[in-house]
């Protein structure tokens, strides 16, 4: 595996550099992509010359069109069937979208198989000879045993979000689909991480493969501003009702479980304040008005758990909320890269109990960084927050810390919001 190192240099590349017929820079003009991303820059070649890739970005930098437009081109070149696979419904209907952007101006299908949509319309869309095939593994395997999706022609392979996938144990299908493939193939392998399964499935998978990697693993952008709060669980509640009124603009709440999530939806509502829930337990249909909705401004606060954090690409997201601290410090990373994305600033609050001071070690070692601990707010009983003053938050370096240590919060508010807390 050889590695190709990012140099940041100030004569940026644009898309006409980087060996893309001018069909399709056309169609870019149009759409106003103008300046390929690090991941496009680095990628888009490598891709367009046949070779397999690890490509390791942080979220929100553009690995879709990274990977998207090298197929366009071959298909554009009369060269077989494009296979993407993803971890999430979600994902896969953003990954469409963006390729669709392209694609319809050439005449070129895509297919999307994905659970909890009607098996018979993607059978109907598989017998239509799709130029690219969106799916997840799940469906995808059941589609294999149906013997309804054409895979004998596949000779590019995308794994996107390669690492949530096997977090969330879709090894064993992706080994499958691997098997059922033809061997003589393009792979494009993308993840926000490296571990070690990544690396073993490259090596049995993957023929000398370009590695692209343009923030180190665990980067967090410089646009997204983070902040914790020490708090109780009983006061969470009180403090997402202070912040979601002090802040203006969209916002994203981030759940442990799907139950939380609801009952946090349930509770801004009761807030008067437009909120959409997205977790494994709605159903498709309403995974996508929820999405919608929050992208048209219907809601203006979106609950979620992590099946989210790599799956809504929404502008302008003011703020998240990890209202629940993640199980995974890598998902710490996934969930606030949803703000702060396209050049703007963007804001990430995480809400910390006071026996959780091994979690936000961990986030901390893996971004590495210390995380501005906030006050609260004078209005909410401290006492009650920390609970018996035995009880203490304790910091890397041992030292002991009463919840609310930090500087006061001095940011941008609503008008008529306290000047600080």
């Amino acid at each position: 595996m050889h590695k190709k190192e990012n140099h940041k240099r100030k004569d940026e590349k644009t898309f006409q550099s980087l060996g893309l017929d001018h069909s399709i820079l056309k169609v870019l003009n149009k759409l106003k992509f103008v300046t390929p991303t690090p991941i496009q820059a680095q990628a888009i070649p490598d891709g367009l010359r046949g070779e397999d890739i690890i490509g390791v970005a942080q979220t929100g930098t553009g690995k879709t069109l990274a990977f998207s437009l090298p197929i366009i081109q071959k298909l554009l070149h009369g060269r077989g069937r494009g296979l993407i696979m993803l971890p999430t419904r979600e994902l896969a209907l953003q990954v469409e979208e963006t390729m669709q952007k392209i694609a319809k101006s050439f005449g070129l299908r895509t297919a999307m198989v994905i659970g909890g949509a009607h098996m018979g319309r993607q059978i109907r869309d598989l017998k239509n000879n799709p130029h690219v095939i969106i799916g997840t593994p799940g469906r995808i395997i059941d589609h294999m045993e149906k013997r309804t999706i054409p895979l004998h022609d596949v000779n590019m392979l995308v794994l996107d979000e390669a690492d949530r996938m096997l977090d969330m144990g879709f090894a064993p299908q992706i080994k499958k689909i691997l098997n059922a493939i033809p061997k003589n193939r393009q792979t494009m392998l993308f993840s926000a991480t490296m571990p070690t399964a990544i690396v073993k499935m490259a090596t049995e998978h993957m023929k000398r493969p370009t590695h692209v990697e343009v923030a180190r693993q665990g980067s967090t952008s410089d646009n997204v501003q983070q902040e914790i709060y020490i708090v109780g669980q009983p006061q969470k509640k009180q403090l997402l009702d202070k912040l979601l009124h002090q802040y203006e603009g969209t916002v994203i709440v981030f759940s442990r479980t799907k139950y939380g999530a609801r009952k946090i939806c349930r509770d801004i509502n009761k807030m008067k304040i437009n909120a959409a829930e997205i977790h494994s337990n709605r159903s498709l249909n309403q995974r996508k008005e929820a999405l919608a909705g929050f992208k048209s401004g219907k809601y203006r606060v979106l609950v979620a758990t992590d099946i989210a954090a790599r799956g809504i690409d929404v502008k302008n997201i003011a703020l998240v909320i990890n209202y629940d601290v993640p199980e995974f410090a890598e998902d710490y990373v996934h969930r606030i890269g949803r703000t702060g994305r396209a050049g703007k600033k963007g804001l990430a609050i995480t809400f910390i109990m006071p026996s959780q001071g091994d979690k936000l070690r961990k986030i901390e070692r893996l971004i590495e960084s210390k995380i501005p601990k906030q006050t609260l707010p004078e209005d909410m009983d401290q006492e009650e927050l920390d609970g018996p003053k035995t009880k203490t938050f304790t910091g890397k370096g041992g030292g002991r810390r009463r919840g609310g240590a930090g500087k006061p919060w001095r940011l941008r508010k609503k008008r008529g919001g306290n000047k600080k807390w």
